[in-house]
């Protein structure tokens, strides 16, 4: 929430919406049924129902994952824009990412947390890591880039999976809330509890603040209390595992049962407070009364990061943390603490009694976190995030393709095509010269797999594809053309420059087509403006002139197929060889000249994802492909 609120605020005005599952009980708030949650200005949140009504646990959540992923894909498609980039969170979010780039191109950025095979380096195999890792390990090939928050992800953790990142991943470490934003002053807290339950509530605290899970090692800590005698007539222990509200997982359980335990030995009457239930006024009232003397312990086995220092280091406490994951570089960074072997007992408590007991140490290690805390900030993790963000593009999801030269002239070439074609990549449209029968009787010819739809007489037409298999114009394409375009006008205005026609078949409603150079085709545009009449004039291969009604030409065609499947020119490639497939290929987001491209190509403006092929004909719109990353990519793969 808090990365949401600063990249709001940052000053390109960016909207962030927090997309979650919609679930409902009775003794949970009503807001987790509430579908659509206004937080801030530009932030909000969509809560999104998925086949179970149901507050699930994180085990039960992986069978209603599919359920939720074709609800997410309805709950994009019903958006009036689509975002342009997920940032998924865990790496069942990446398989939810994952489908909503496969269908609308969308990017996506992966943040990990607790990656397994740093918890099975540390003995916590739980029975089931096989398969998380398995997903970790698709969710970094997967994404589009990755931000992890410590050095020890990025260099590390991310690196044990053997997958290669490139310039994928990117360290941006998060930010901490400020007081204010964590709770208001004033009121009873938990600590006013707290206190009353220990013998002597003026002695100094020992804080942890973590999930009741084993990696966390909070039984190691409260053993290694139990274990100093000097430590417990220093400090009393305050331990934070959670919310014991019913709802825990059996690990959960198990952790707590053990603490329990623990704390139920006589030598800890009246030394250790572990609450069952707190809330965000209660962990900063706490963070405040360990910076009086006291000390805040991250005894994890291991962190991935360790946002709790930070915290600790806003309220100004000094600190005991693991010396393995993200506390090493925190600890470097602020200089508020020590670190330690987790697994070590004896050590834990022995720098607790330094930190404790040396009261210059404390008020040391207490200066630098208050001064500085600030090097993690939620505005300088937005305004990193969101350079990332800009640096991803939605991946086209539609190619263009000329006939003609483009994709016909290598036989091998023209397979490999089919191929690819065959695997279902994108959606693929034809966009040619010729009438929509001969299209079809060139596809055929060199055994080219029919397109999605076809856009033909120099994108003065498109056909689709019917539901009884056949094929219809789209009238409402062909009406649109109808502005600004007036046939007899035009070609009475011609009549005089003793043009040569092309065969009467290759004209149109909306096209006049007829033979020259592109001196005659200078003189045309000539004659038009003169008269003040609206066309407009392709010339290609050297020979062809095509007058067309000023809505046409092939680009506008493209577009107008797209916006039927909810994309833009940005989500399209064109492929092409021609004067005639010039708008194609400027107006596309992404661009394929081939390699046997004629002259008339030669001025197209070069510009990123424009992308001149070495190979001729099919064999270069394959190169091309390749080179956008395009090539390999079938539905239903990542």
């Amino acid at each position: 929430m808090d990365a949401a609120l600063a990249q709001a605020k940052l000053p390109a005005g960016h909207r962030v919406t927090i997309v979650t599952r919609r679930f409902a009980e009775a003794d949970l708030h009503p807001s987790h049924d509430v579908a659509h949650e206004v937080v801030a200005e530009r932030v909000t949140i969509d809560r999104v129902a998925s086949h179970s009504p149901r507050y699930l646990e994180k085990e039960a959540l992986t069978a209603e994952l599919p359920s939720f992923v074709d609800a997410f894909l309805t709950y994009l498609g019903d958006l009036p824009g689509l975002p342009d980039v997920i940032h998924a969170h865990f790496a069942d979010a990446v398989t939810v990412a994952v489908a909503a780039r496969r269908r609308f191109g969308i990017p996506f950025v992966y943040t990990p947390h607790a990656l397994a095979i740093d918890k099975r380096a540390q003995g916590l195999d739980d029975g089931d890591l096989d398969a998380r890792i398995a997903d970790e390990r698709q969710a970094i090939v997967a994404a589009n880039a990755m931000i992890v928050s410590s050095r020890d992800e990025a260099d590390r953790q991310v690196q044990a999976y053997g997958v290669k990142v490139d310039g994928r991943i990117h360290c941006i470490a998060p930010g901490v809330p400020q007081r204010a934003d964590i709770a208001g002053e004033g009121g009873r807290t938990l600590v006013d509890d707290v206190e009353q339950a220990f013998d002597r509530p003026v002695l100094p605290i020992i804080l942890a603040i973590a999930r009741p899970v084993a990696k966390k090692n909070l039984a190691g800590l409260v053993r290694a209390y139990a274990s100093d005698p000097a430590l417990r007539d220093m400090a009393n222990l305050v331990v934070l595992a959670g919310q014991d509200d019913g709802r825990s997982s059996v690990e959960e359980r198990s952790v707590r049962d053990e603490l329990q335990r623990l704390c139920a030995d006589p030598a800890l009457r009246g030394r250790v407070a572990l609450p069952r239930r707190h809330d965000a006024a209660d962990v900063t009232a706490l963070y405040r009364r360990a910076a009086r003397g006291g000390v805040f312990v991250n005894p994890a086995l291991h962190e991935p990061f360790g946002l709790t220092l930070i915290e600790a280091a806003e309220a100004g406490v000094p600190v005991v943390a693991t010396r393995h994951g993200g506390p090493a570089e925190i600890v470097a960074t602020v200089g508020h603490g020590v670190l330690v072997d987790p697994r070590d007992p004896a050590a834990i408590a022995a720098a607790c009694r330094r930190v404790i007991g040396d009261a210059a140490a404390h008020a040391r290690y207490r200066a630098a976190a208050l001064a500085n805390h600030d090097r993690y900030d939620w505005t300088r993790y937005a305004e990193q995030a969101v350079a990332v963000y800009a640096g991803l593009h939605r991946r086209p999801m539609l190619l263009a393709c000329d006939i003609d030269h483009t994709l016909t002239g290598c036989r091998v070439g023209a397979e490999a095509f089919a191929h690819w074609r065959r695997s279902g990549a994108m959606h693929v449209v034809v966009a040619t010269g010729r009438s929509f029968a001969d299209a079809r009787a060139v596809l055929a010819q060199w055994r080219l797999p029919e397109p999605d739809a076809f856009i033909t007489d120099v994108g003065t037409r498109i056909m689709l594809a019917g539901e009884d298999g056949g094929w219809q114009a789209c009238d409402a394409y062909a009406a649109g053309l109808d502005a600004d375009w007036d046939l007899a006008a035009v070609r009475a205005a011609l009549a005089p420059l003793a043009l040569t026609p092309q065969p009467v078949a290759t004209d149109g409603p909306h096209k006049l087509s007829f033979f020259g150079t592109a001196a005659a085709a200078a003189a045309i545009r000539t004659a038009l403006t003169t008269a003040g009449l609206s066309a407009h004039v392709i010339f290609s291969h050297g020979r062809l002139i095509d007058v067309l009604a000023p809505g046409g030409g092939k680009a506008a065609a493209i577009a107008a197929y797209a916006g039927r499947l909810g994309l833009t020119l940005a989500d399209c490639v064109a492929a092409g060889d021609s004067g005639n497939d010039a708008d194609m290929l400027e107006r596309c987001g992404g661009a394929i000249v081939v390699g046997n491209a004629g002259e008339e190509l030669a001025s197209l403006t070069p510009r990123p994802g424009l992308y001149r092929a070495e190979r001729h004909h099919a064999a270069g719109v394959m190169e091309g492909l390749g080179r956008l990353g395009l090539a390999g990519m079938a539905r239903g793969s990542a």
